[in-house]
């Protein structure tokens, strides 16, 4: 199935039975096209593919199997990927998501500068559409819905989350190309992690604080108040230690250009040093009160 969003001039739907294309009736954006695509479906699972990534073979088949073997009311699996960009190609995440690991400190949560996290991303997704129903994208968010679903979800009794090691996914980063999840609304991405706090741990708090809302303060050139509302957030409202806190000095002071430059380097010396002992290569904590969802009985 294909949902029709709103698409870049010159594009045609094509004419093939075998692909039943819908409008979206919902909220325009990611979250409304999946919601109604979600509506649409009349199969037990569904997995996700946006239009400029790629699936690679086997990946529905072996998540299937992933999910059946799992012994949670709702199991949501993913897999790692293949981030390609037009320069370098390089599988993610580094380390896959492990159970009971909070979802948030997966995320957000890294060893070093040139750790790029936990990604997962919609492309790698698989659940049961009984359970996107009820708990479906939230809409009207420019940036970070798939970490908001993820987080929400996760926070369920009922609920399992998993990760095959294989990348299944392909991923195309363009990195010159500018997108409202790279813009340098860091009001915005304070005020989403916010409202998500009870959610998270206080040491993924800061975490996001020092690197997501630190760079676009300083892209967005935030004055001093601003400046000073982060950091407060990141000392006051979460749990910073010294690898956070080095990370938020980092985003702070160097600017991005140079930043990126340093992190290229350190990712590069880092697969040169560790990839053959791990098997990478470049290619080109839930609230013990929270609510349970149960399966209907229809």
């Amino acid at each position: 199935m294909v949902v029709y969003d709103r698409a870049e001039p010159g594009t045609r739907l094509a004419d093939d039975d075998r692909v039943t294309v819908i409008v979206n009736t919902r909220t325009p954006g990611l979250a409304g096209a999946r919601n109604t695509g979600i509506l649409e479906m009349d199969t037990d699972l569904v997995a996700f593919c946006d239009d400029d990534d790629e699936w690679l073979p086997r990946k529905i088949e072996l998540q299937m199997r992933a999910a059946l073997a799992m012994r949670d009311w709702f199991p949501v699996v993913s897999c790692r990927l293949i981030a390609q960009s037009p320069t370098t190609s390089r599988v993610l995440p580094p380390v896959p998501y492990q159970p009971p690991q909070p979802v948030a400190d997966f995320l957000f949560c890294r060893t070093s500068l040139g750790d790029p996290g936990g990604v997962i991303q919609s492309s790698t997704l698989l659940a049961p559409r009984e359970l996107l129903l009820a708990v479906p994208f939230e809409s009207g968010l420019p940036m970070h819905q798939d970490w908001d679903w993820l987080i929400r979800v996760a926070s369920h009794k009922g609920v399992g989350l998993s990760m095959l090691r294989q990348p299944l996914s392909i991923w195309r980063v363009e990195e010159t190309r500018a997108t409202v999840g790279r813009g340098p609304d860091w009001k915005f991405s304070l005020s989403w992690i916010r409202r998500l706090r009870t959610l998270i741990s206080p040491r993924a708090f800061s975490w996001f604080v020092a690197i997501q809302c630190v760079w676009r303060a300083q892209a967005s050139h935030a004055g001093l108040l601003g400046r000073f509302a982060i950091l407060c957030a990141f000392f006051f409202e979460g749990a910073p230690e010294p690898r956070s806190f080095f990370s938020f000095l980092i985003f702070a002071l160097i600017p991005t250009h140079a930043r990126q430059s340093l992190t290229g380097i350190l990712r590069k010396l880092r697969h040169d040093s560790c990839s053959g002992a791990t098997g990478l290569q470049l290619v080109s904590a839930r609230d013990p009160l929270a609510p349970i969802l149960r399966k209907s009985s229809v």
